[in-house]
Parts: C-alpha cells; structure tokens; sequence
C-alpha cells in the first residue's frame, strides 16, 4: 500500500513539474508574437486534468504569462479543486476504488 502511495505521489509531482515546464517554453516560444497565443491551451487543459492545475495555475502568476486570458483563469482553479478532491478521496479510500 505504501508503495501505491509513493508512486502517485510521485505521479502529481511529475505532472506539475511538467505543467510548470510547459508554461515556461510557451512563453519563451511566444516572446511578444500575440498570434502565437492561443497556440497551446488544448495542452494546458489536458495537462491540467491529468493532475498538473495546481502546477499551472501557479506558474501562470510566477512567470507573469497568460494572465489575461479568462478562459484559463477561470477554468484552471475549477480544475485545480476538483483535482485536490479526487487525490483527498483516493488516499483517504487508500486506493480500494482500483481493487475490483
């Protein structure tokens, strides 16, 4: 049991840092080209409900990046609350919704 614990520690952390490292190449690819905007949001939302909109969330203020785009704004705090919801009911079940 600790192990599946362990390992979906794990998991969320990679998944952040993944968040956190697809936010910083996004705006280094964009620079100030606002065309290129919008370029990334189908991965953002995707690496958010894998378990990273904490990650992006944060990152979003910590490199000042798409912080006027409402749709993320909104979307990822929504995200972020149903992703803490769902780790608090799976180590508080200890992970018995997978044993069938």
């Amino acid at each position: 049991m600790l192990l599946l614990y362990i390992i979906f520690g794990v998991y969320i952390l990679a998944v952040n840092f993944y968040a956190v490292t697809l936010i910083k190449s996004q705006r280094d690819e964009c620079g100030d080209d606002q065309s290129k905007m919008h370029a990334g949001d189908g991965k953002l939302i995707l690496c958010a409900l894998l378990g990273g909109a904490v990650g992006i969330y944060a990152s979003m203020f910590i490199f000042k990046y798409r912080l006027k785009n409402m749709m993320l704004m909104i979307l990822m705090p929504v995200i972020a609350v149903l992703n803490i919801y769902f780790m608090i009911v799976a180590f508080k079940s200890g992970f018995t919704f997978f044993v069938t």
